[in-house]
């Protein structure tokens, strides 16, 4: 396969920009992509343009989108000259498009697969004259316009181009990308997720679970996410009581210390239900200061029970054995390590993770 970016384009350009719609999962794969190419290429400065797809005129809701725990991530990275992430607002985000704008990109690469017709023409206006890269979707009758959205690409960017048949988790997608882009080949290993942790995030950790009295548990550390941005993909905050209660009347779990992670605004709703269930030795937890405060707490513990959502890629990353929830529509999303993962997954296609029950939760965990 011929790259899509001209090594001699390549070998004469100082910086290139990559426009994503990100979210934590994503970045826990998507970033052994952007390590390897900027191995590959020390001689390119690497920006990074998130596209936040919430972007709303309500005053009201710019502070929470401003301090996205992904950036928290995405800066500390060490891989990354310059990341937009002021494009919450709209007026923001034509301010951020100047900006760009007045970097003259020679080459903008749109990972952008939800709507990518919309990013193909955010690329364009970056780079009027820059090679242009992104991603296409079939051009129905009903949205004519977005074949002219696709004109001002230059090359397209295939979903998957492996040549390998069945499902492709996650990783080997975001590997394909790069391999389409530059010929990068990002072997299995290298597309474990991985997250450095401060000292001073996991000092916090330790000293939050001494305060609740943890740090002397005669039994391991359990930590249950209950929550996902979809309903679809969230799990009963009552079966999480149930589960505590019903793990705690077992031998291998009877010492057990319990952390139910919530978001900030559902701290309030998780410590109500801790004390209407008389949970012993269980707290609610989230991380309100910054992201690192989510994988140290993480690393703490000996067991982790989550829905479909980033905090299942994590564990991987901290390496702690975790239970997931998952529906069946997107298979390709399950954990990387296997070995260290066990997927309790819906009957049927259309079901909610709801579906699944406190006791095959137990029987996965016995």
């Amino acid at each position: 396969m011929t790259p899509l970016i001209p090594a001699a384009l390549l070998a004469k350009s100082d910086k290139i920009l990559f426009v994503a719609h990100l979210a934590l999962g994503d970045y826990t794969y998507m970033q052994n992509g952007f390590r390897a190419f900027a191995a590959a290429y020390p001689h390119l400065k690497i920006h990074l343009w998130i596209d936040e797809v919430r972007r709303t005129d309500d005053a009201a809701q710019w502070e929470s989108l401003r301090t996205y725990s992904l950036y928290d991530w995405v800066e500390q990275s060490g891989l990354f000259a310059k990341v937009y992430r002021k494009t919450y607002s709209p007026a923001l985000y034509q301010e951020s498009v100047r900006e760009a704008q007045a970097e003259h990109y020679p080459v903008v690469v749109s990972l952008a697969h939800i709507r990518p017709q919309r990013y193909a023409h955010l690329a364009r206006d970056i780079s009027p004259d820059g090679l242009v890269i992104g991603m296409r979707k079939r051009v129905t009758i009903l949205r004519p316009m977005h074949y002219f959205a696709y004109r001002k690409l230059d090359a397209l960017l295939t979903p998957y181009a492996g040549q390998d048949a069945g499902e492709h988790h996650i990783s080997a997608v975001y590997a394909d990308w790069f391999r389409q882009l530059t010929g990068l080949e990002i072997a299995l290993a290298d597309r474990y997720p991985y997250v450095h942790l401060p000292e001073e995030a996991l000092q916090q950790a330790r000293q939050q679970l001494a305060a609740w009295g943890f740090d002397q548990r005669q039994g391991p550390l359990v930590l249950l996410n209950p929550f996902a941005k979809s309903h679809k993909r969230g799990w009963p905050l009552e079966r999480i009581s149930e589960l505590i209660k019903r793990m705690q009347q077992q031998p291998k779990w009877a010492g057990a210390c319990f952390l139910i992670n919530a978001m900030p605004h559902d701290l309030a709703k998780v410590n109500a239900a801790v004390a209407a269930a008389g949970l012993a030795r269980t707290h609610a937890f989230s991380a309100v200061d910054n992201f690192f405060q989510l994988p140290a707490m993480l690393a703490q513990c000996d067991l982790i029970i989550s829905v479909e959502t980033s905090i299942m890629h994590l564990a991987n990353a901290v390496h702690v054995p975790v239970v997931a929830l998952m529906r069946k529509k997107n298979p390709e999303w399950a954990p990387f390590d296997s070995a260290n993962s066990t997927v309790l997954t819906v009957a049927r296609r259309n079901d909610w993770v709801d579906a699944i029950t406190v006791e095959q939760v137990l029987q996965a965990i016995r």
